[in-house]
């Protein structure tokens, strides 16, 4: 969870803008609480842009339109039918929880790598390299642009890449940068995520490629 406080508010033609007292690692799309601005601009809303001037109208098409003399960073605006409000310092707080993603879990893992847990220590292992294989595929894919649901995996690919890259945090247990192996003298260089791994996520690409 991350909260940003709140130092400008005003609001245009049913859009609300914030500015932010700094920079705030927020992104279009993102749900977001504003709280302790005022009974109008607080509640849960859906970043609608993150724009770096003034807003000044919107014009018939809805496309927001900026005064390209007045930057303003750290704006952060969203959709709110209400009265227009004049540019004027604010308090409050904007906070945006992350969500969890759901794509795979602990016995997709075990059943990938063919084994059972043996204590519930491994389970409780098991778990937690599903979680981790979750947030770091959805959030490189992301990055590279897909915009997936977090409960329903867009692929069998995908699904497939996540559960691979959580049996490999599985079988890295005890060791910092490489699996356990009885072979060559108890140790195997592995060279970080695989490039079938990411061939699968579709990363390291743009997803319009």
């Amino acid at each position: 969870m991350a909260t940003y406080k709140v130092k400008q508010k005003y609001l245009v033609d049913n859009f609300a803008v914030l500015e932010l007292l700094t920079p705030a690692e927020l992104e279009v799309g993102w749900s977001i609480t504003v709280a302790g601005v005022d009974a109008t601009f607080n509640g849960n809303y859906t970043i609608y842009e993150l724009p770096q001037y003034q807003l000044i109208s919107v014009d018939q098409q809805g496309d927001l339109i900026l005064d390209p003399f007045v930057p303003l960073a750290n704006q952060v605006c969203y959709q709110l039918t209400a009265d227009d409000v004049a540019r004027q310092a604010a308090v409050g707080t904007v906070t945006w929880t992350p969500k969890t993603c759901t794509w795979i879990t602990s016995q997709n893992i075990l059943d990938w790598l063919g084994i059972s847990v043996a204590t519930a220590g491994d389970q409780t292992f098991t778990t937690s390299c599903a979680a981790a294989a979750n947030a770091f595929c959805f959030r490189r894919r992301y990055e590279a642009g897909y915009v997936d649901s977090l409960t329903t995996v867009p692929s069998e690919d995908v699904k497939l890449g996540t559960i691979m890259y959580g049996a490999g945090l599985y079988k890295a247990r005890g060791s910092v940068d490489v699996f356990a192996s009885f072979q060559d003298m108890g140790q195997v260089q592995v060279a970080g995520m695989n490039g079938q791994i990411k061939q699968l996520l579709g990363i390291d690409r743009p997803a319009c490629a």
